[in-house]
């Protein structure tokens, strides 16, 4: 798996990696969901992917297989700001206007939007892949002087977040969505980029260690994965 971020000024140099997330967000949020959101035959493409937002993207031998969007709770882009923020404002029809106590309007707080993994990509592999994705969003957001993610997710998501590193918690009451049913929270963490080698030295180090040699492979032979 490979990571790629851009705005919309950087997304040329990534070919159609765009527009494949595009299609990957209509097949969850639409397809599978039934969210009532802007789409056509082909993609997902809403009022927020516009030239403030940035992606995080995850590729497998060339593939979108996952993706996220955020940007900062400041922005304005014509008569949308972000979406917590029009959702409180009564603009995103179903989503709660009390669903966050306080609303940010600062450069150092970003929203994360459409984060998915496509439906592929198994369990043993879908913690990585949104690693990818989450770390590629924060890299993004602290280049631009973000100290705090917030975003409106499943439960599910806070806690898949803590298990690869991140301090995330929530910050409002949960609420069910009227189209697919399921129940979705506000939710924040610092935006801070998780060291991984550390965590990873540490699983190596509580492996039980081999009682007997090894035998050896032969040079030639592939690697089986």
């Amino acid at each position: 798996m490979e990571n790629i971020t851009f705005n919309m000024a950087q997304l040329h140099q990534y070919g159609s990696a765009f527009y494949d997330f595009l299609r990957l967000r209509k097949r969850f949020f639409v397809d599978q969901l039934g969210w009532d959101i802007p789409h056509d035959d082909d993609v997902e493409m809403d009022q927020y992917d516009n030239p403030k937002a940035r992606y995080s993207l995850v590729l497998r031998d060339g593939q979108v297989i996952g993706g996220g969007r955020a940007m900062a709770t400041d922005v304005k882009w014509g008569s949308h700001t972000y979406m917590l923020r029009d959702a409180v404002a009564g603009k995103i029809i179903g989503i709660p206007a009390d669903i966050v106590p306080k609303i940010a309007v600062t450069p150092s707080v970003w929203e994360c939007t459409r984060v998915v993994i496509a439906d592929e990509v198994d369990a043993s592999d879908r913690a990585e892949c949104l690693a990818l994705i989450v770390d590629g969003l924060v890299d993004e957001a602290r280049g631009q002087g973000a100290t705090e993610m917030m975003a409106l997710s499943r439960p599910s998501l806070v806690r898949a977040l803590r298990k690869i590193g991140y301090n995330a918690g929530y910050i409002g009451a949960p609420y069910t969505n009227c189209h697919d049913g399921r129940r979705y929270v506000a939710m924040s963490m610092p935006a801070e980029r998780i060291d991984r080698s550390a965590q990873l030295s540490e699983k190596v180090s509580r492996l039980p260690q081999a009682t007997h040699m090894s035998q050896p492979q032969a040079v030639h032979a592939p690697s089986v994965i």
